[in-house]
């Protein structure tokens, strides 16, 4: 995997134009493309992110460890996804989703920022993927009664406030025999709903990934969900 720095596109926004740079993941052969206006892959970009950009740019199109561990494990069980159909959950950038779609599956990418869409459209057209569809959502009000083989998200339990919503979706919209697949960074808060969920029967299994530079690595968790039998 490497990222390249050259300007490929221009992100414009009421705050100023970003240039996005590219990313490019190369996995079993195969290279995807992705379009980012910021790389986070330690602790140290994210605190820079949180205090001086934040403001200015949504999480979304910023390209996050979570994200590029999500699409490392999706990779590494390709067979699983082949025809299925996915949800994810905060697509931002969209690597993981692509991933999928790139083996197969038939992929639903969410996220409640426009800007963020607007990114990942392109990375979906960038790596000639067609089977996904694309929706603007707020979790608050969840409309989809669709029922998924897989539901996916990287980093998307940090918000506390978001977690009833996000076992309503969970609980309401994954198939009989699907799955729930998430990428953590060990946050404290995310690690409050998993535990809540296992207190209630889910079966959670983890693996363990290491994401980031050779001198700055990220700890991150992919945790598998099976709802009570």
């Amino acid at each position: 995997m490497s990222e390249s720095t050259t300007q490929a596109e221009v992100l414009h926004t009421t705050a100023g134009d970003f240039p996005l740079h590219e990313y490019r993941l190369g996995l079993g052969g195969r290279t995807w493309s992705i379009l980012h206006s910021e790389s986070v892959l330690s602790r140290e970009d994210e605190a820079h992110f949180l205090m001086e950009l934040k403001e200015r740019l949504p999480y979304g199109v910023v390209l996050w460890p979570a994200a590029i561990a999500l699409a490392h494990e999706i990779a590494a069980r390709a067979e699983e996804f082949r025809g299925k159909r996915v949800l994810e959950l905060g697509a931002g950038t969209g690597l993981p989703g692509i991933v999928a779609a790139s083996f197969g599956a038939r992929v639903v990418q969410t996220d409640k920022q426009e800007m963020a869409m607007s990114v990942c459209r392109r990375n979906v057209q960038r790596n000639g993927v067609g089977s996904i569809e694309h929706r603007l959502v707020d979790w608050v009000d969840w409309q989809d009664d669709a029922r998924y083989d897989w539901i996916i998200g990287s980093d998307i339990l940090y918000g506390g406030t978001m977690h009833p919503h996000l076992r309503g979706i969970f609980e309401g919209n994954l198939a009989p025999g699907g799955r729930i697949l998430l990428s953590d960074p060990f946050r404290a808060t995310s690690l409050t709903l998993l535990e809540a969920l296992e207190a209630d029967g889910w079966k959670i299994a983890m693996t363990k990934w290491t994401i980031g530079r050779d001198d700055t690595p990220r700890p991150l968790g992919l945790f598998d969900l099976a709802p009570p039998a």
